[in-house]
């Protein structure tokens, strides 16, 4: 079954007052403009019907677990009902959530939804909102990634705690920028609005955007989907981030534009709702208000209302149970190429530490023997790799400048994985790589962070790609004061005298995002007092575990 509905779920970047001012007001307009041009006096006035056939009703609350506020709009139409819900949420210190449904409900149990389109009203409230998601901003129109733009773009690309597709396009050898942009790529990404975060790459932008990615490229006026979860070092997850050739894209523009559309509006639908959307009461119709009315008139009334909500129940119970159903199915084959995905890179990796071994052991026995003459005498390098997570904890005292202070069980529960072998490998090769990194800034000739080191680091000494290494960690989990006790670990009281910090940099340790593990680390003493590790273990809480 293809998914028919529309939502939007994004944070406001204002407060929950204005939000609501701003949400009110949009919906206002968008009910008195044609076509339209609804009665919304009428819902002033304490009527739930404003037109025929088509109410709006109003919820909202505040207490101790926040505030929301909520409208929905029913139309109901030849075939079936066309229900429109707009909410918006406030819970603890959380910025605002806006979340925006239209869905067609089918009067005919075995009749398909009819699939609804964007609605005016998501462009008009992200026009207002400063809508965003995780690190990113949600726009209606594509936003230029100029050159300077294209790190903070990566971040955005990495961040897990984003929600929404990220659409880059790029353009054209020869064709004009502005030309392609408002001819080609405006009407393209129309449909995304409120479903993906939209970009478009400006020439020279785009050599050093896929410079950074390389496993990830967009260029030649296509047009790149990336998906939640992304991993930059990871050439096998290219793979998950679908590419729109710009002849597919100008042959058929309107099936170029739908099939674009597809995938951000199927995971829009099913991507699971934040707890705090998850959790509020159903809505009831409201009674209309007619005080003078008859006591039976009353009781008919109310009677129909009830009638009423029995029959939306019965529509949307048919379709969640749809929903529910294919979800399971994908919860399957998901879980099922996750575990195929870690496998290959399992062994691509070790393949990969073997090769290099075997190399620098080529090169450490270069022997030469005559004036201008070199030969090689392949002798087996010994394998010093730790081969369980029990030998990498027995061993990191071995490494000068390194300090594990964080919970040995949590890390030796990584040996009994059914996969990942070479997550071994990878967390040696990466605190050899802090080791080093360690030794030099002790000794004062860093000068800059751990991932800017191991772009930049000097022949000779162990580095891992910089695109492992995350400086911090995303705003959302900052904020969450549970999330973020999680990462705070030991440290000895001369680093800080509450003898812990919170650790937002780590080292991602193999694909398959949130099953692989994650390396927290503080350098913020690492001058006086060297590196502090104070987690290896699996991927610790955020939006998408």
């Amino acid at each position: 079954m293809d998914t028919r509905r529309y939502r939007m779920v994004v944070t406001s970047g204002l407060d929950y007052v204005r939000t609501g001012a701003q949400v009110d007001d949009r919906l206002r307009l968008w009910l008195k403009e044609s076509p339209k041009n609804y009665d919304v006096a009428a819902f002033a006035e304490g009527r739930n019907e404003i037109a025929r056939g088509v109410t709006l009703d109003h919820d909202s609350a505040t207490g101790r677990a926040g505030a929301y506020g909520r409208w929905r709009l029913r139309e109901t139409l030849p075939g079936g009902t066309w229900q429109t819900t707009l909410l918006i949420r406030q819970a603890g210190e959380d910025p605002t959530r806006v979340q925006l449904d239209v869905e067609h409900l089918p009067d005919d149990p075995d009749a398909l939804p009819v699939p609804a389109k964007t609605p005016r009203l998501a462009r008009s409230l992200l026009g207002v909102l400063d809508a965003r998601d995780g690190l990113a901003d949600v726009t209606a129109e594509p936003q230029v990634i100029e050159a300077e733009d294209v790190e903070a773009v990566v971040d955005e690309l990495c961040d897990e705690s984003r929600r929404l597709p990220i659409v880059v396009a790029s353009t054209p050898y020869g064709i004009d920028f502005e030309t392609w942009l408002e001819e080609t790529v405006d009407p393209l990404v129309r449909p995304l609005a409120g479903l993906a975060v939209l970009y478009a790459l400006a020439p020279e932008a785009e050599v050093r955007f896929n410079r950074v990615l390389e496993y990830h490229r967009v260029y030649g006026g296509g047009v790149r989907t990336y998906l939640p979860g992304f991993d930059p070092a990871w050439p096998a997850d290219g793979q998950r981030h679908r590419v729109m050739s710009r002849q597919v894209i100008t042959e058929n523009p309107a099936r170029a534009r739908r099939i674009l559309a597809q995938l951000p509006q199927r995971l829009a639908a099913r991507t699971p709702l934040p707890a705090e959307l998850d959790s509020l009461p159903v809505m009831r119709t409201r009674a209309r208000n007619d005080s003078q009315a008859p006591e039976l008139e009353r009781l008919r009334v109310e009677n129909e209302a009830l009638l009423e909500i029995l029959e939306e129940a019965g529509r949307e119970q048919r379709v969640r149970a749809d929903e529910i159903r294919d979800l399971k199915h994908e919860l399957r084959k998901a879980e099922n190429n996750e575990t195929l995905l870690i496998a290959e890179y399992d062994e691509q990796y070790r393949e990969l530490h073997e090769a290099r071994a075997q190399l620098l052991g080529l090169r450490k026995r270069l022997v030469v023997v005559g004036a201008g003459e070199a030969a090689y005498t392949p002798v087996a390098m010994p394998d010093d790799v730790p081969e369980s997570f029990e030998e990498v904890l027995g061993r990191i005292d071995e490494l000068p400048h390194l300090h594990f202070t964080g919970s040995s069980k949590v890390t030796l529960e990584l040996d009994a994985q059914a996969y990942g072998s070479s997550w071994v490998r990878m967390t040696w090769d990466a605190l050899l790589a802090l080791r080093d990194f360690a030794e030099e800034a002790t000794a004062g000739r860093a000068g800059c962070d751990f991932k800017q080191w191991c772009s930049d680091a000097p022949a000779g000494v162990r580095t891992i790609s910089p695109r492992k290494v995350v400086r911090d960690e995303s705003k959302s989990v900052k904020s969450n004061a549970g999330w973020r006790r999680e990462r705070t670990f030991p440290v000895p009281e001369q680093v800080d005298p509450a003898r812990k910090v919170f650790m937002g940099a780590h080292i991602r340790i193999g694909g398959g995002n949130t099953i692989a593990p994650r390396l927290h680390y503080y350098d913020g003493a690492r001058a006086e007092h060297g590196i502090y590790i104070g987690y290896i273990g699996p991927h610790l809480t955020n939006t998408l575990t």
